[in-house]
């Protein structure tokens, strides 16, 4: 069966490589923008332990809007249910950084995915942790395997000195009583967390126990429960491509997440989880030889969850 994959992978590889890249890099981040824009890797991790990748699969990007899924896995487990009080479930159909529907939903974000749901994410950890920063970060290292993963101060430098709308988001929200801690404090986090840096390898690999049943490959470790996996699973197969989510439902039928540094993670529940990196952009944000390629991926395996 790994030969099978392989072949598929290899072939989705080289047919999106040589398409050209209609993307953008993104620059609104003035750190993404010094990233060379021919990057280009996929790594598989099948949950029977094989793995393989191809291209730039091993270089460290920064994953972004990713980490949303981490830290929501994370405070989802602390505060189970009750957690959907604070933040909706529902796909935007609007911008991940847009403040429209936030007046609509008194400062209910629509989703923990968009901007403003993973900042009030960032606030439920404050409140939650003796020290948010830190334990995210514990978090991440025991799902990645990597105990000297860390923050990159470079990037959330980057992104602090121009996080002009997510500062107002999270004001915005602070107005309807849905942030509890100063906002300085959670926005310092939010940036923190959306600076982590991971190759494809390392982050199909991190993304594995959603693909699991909520348990680590490693020793079988239960991180969060089979009903809770099922919940993020839904929720990046409808909320993890912005307002572009029902096209990669359509296109690619997998449950997912993508970050503006060019990363996509998808996962085949009881499968295999699949990370692709390419840094040049279509419109919505997300990378554009990366929707390509798993795309590709799914259509000529006939695997996806459809």
């Amino acid at each position: 069966m790994e030969s099978i994959y392989k072949k598929i992978i290899e072939n989705a590889y080289t047919l999106t490589k040589s398409r050209k890249d209609k993307g953008e890099v993104a620059t609104y981040i003035p750190e993404l923008a010094y990233v060379d824009p021919a990057m280009f890797g996929v790594h598989m991790t099948k949950l029977d332990g094989t793995n393989f990748g191809l291209g730039n699969n091993l270089e460290k990007f920064s994953i972004q809007s990713i980490a949303k899924v981490l830290s929501l896995t994370l405070a989802y487990k602390i505060l189970g249910e009750k957690i959907w009080q604070r933040v909706d479930v529902e796909p935007s159909g609007t911008k991940f950084d847009s403040l429209l529907l936030l007046e609509t939903y008194k400062g209910i974000p629509r989703n923990p995915f968009v901007n403003s749901g993973a900042i009030v994410v960032c606030d439920i950890l404050i409140t939650h942790l003796k020290n948010a920063k830190q334990e995210f970060l514990d978090f991440i290292r025991e799902l990645s395997g990597l105990p000297d993963l860390t923050y990159s101060d470079k990037i959330a430098d980057s992104e602090k000195a121009t996080g002009y709308r997510n500062v107002a988001l999270c004001n915005y929200i602070k107005s309807y009583g849905n942030i509890k801690n100063e906002p300085d404090e959670v926005l310092d986090f939010y940036f923190d967390m959306c600076s982590i840096e991971l190759s494809c390898k390392e982050l199909s690999h991190t993304f594995s126990f959603l693909a699991n049943g909520g348990r680590t490959l490693k020793d079988n470790k239960k991180i969060i429960s089979k009903s809770m996996t099922k919940r993020i699973n839904a929720l990046m197969l409808t909320c993890g491509f912005y307002d572009e989510s029902g096209e990669f439902a359509f296109r690619v039928g997998l449950p997912g997440k993508s970050g503006v540094g060019g990363g996509i993670v998808a996962l085949y529940p009881k499968n295999y989880t699949i990370a692709v990196w390419s840094p040049k952009l279509n419109p919505n944000g997300n990378s554009y030889k990366g929707m390509k390629l798993l795309e590709e991926v799914t259509t000529d395996s006939e695997l996806s969850i459809f």
